[in-house]
Formats: structure tokens, C-alpha cells, sequence
């Protein structure tokens, strides 16, 4: 395989990693948010719409970013490992 499809396959499955990583973070940020206005519990002594714009959201973000990075390494070592 040479360099230029290895790359172009290696830009297809990143584009689709960082679409489904954005879909993630739109249903966090939008979808989850709106609705947990309508839940009326409390989590850790806070209501949980609170708790989701608070806290929840920016654990999982952290773990978006986690995820994309050891995700894109495994990417970077399948198109070296191949070429050599």
C-alpha cells in the first residue's frame, strides 16, 4: 500500500472518529441538558440539571479528549507499523 492511500485511510477513519466524538459531545452539551430540566431528583445534594451543566458534562468532555487521543495513537501505530 503506498503512502498516499495509507494516509487518505488513515484522514477517512479520523474524520469518523472525530464525527462520532462531536455526536457525543452534542448530546451532552444540548440533548441531556434540556431534558434534565424536566427530572426532578437531586445527585450528590443538587438537582440533576445542575449537576449535568456543572459537573457531568465536563467529565465527560475530558473523557472525549481521553478517548480521541488513545484512539488516534492506536491510528498513527497501525499506519507505521505498516509501512516499515
Amino acid at each position: 500500500m503506498n503512502p498516499e492511500s495509507q494516509a487518505q485511510r488513515f484522514w477517512k477513519r479520523n474524520l469518523k472518529l472525530i464525527g462520532g466524538l462531536l455526536a457525543v459531545w452534542f448530546v451532552v452539551s444540548f440533548v441531556v441538558a434540556f431534558f434534565a430540566r424536566e427530572l426532578s431528583f437531586e445527585v450528590f445534594g443538587t438537582p440533576f440539571s445542575f449537576w449535568v451543566a456543572s459537573q457531568g458534562a465536563l467529565v465527560v468532555y475530558v473523557a472525549i479528549v481521553v478517548f480521541y487521543i488513545w484512539r488516534v495513537e492506536r491510528l498513527d501505530d497501525g499506519l507505521v507499523g505498516r509501512g516499515d
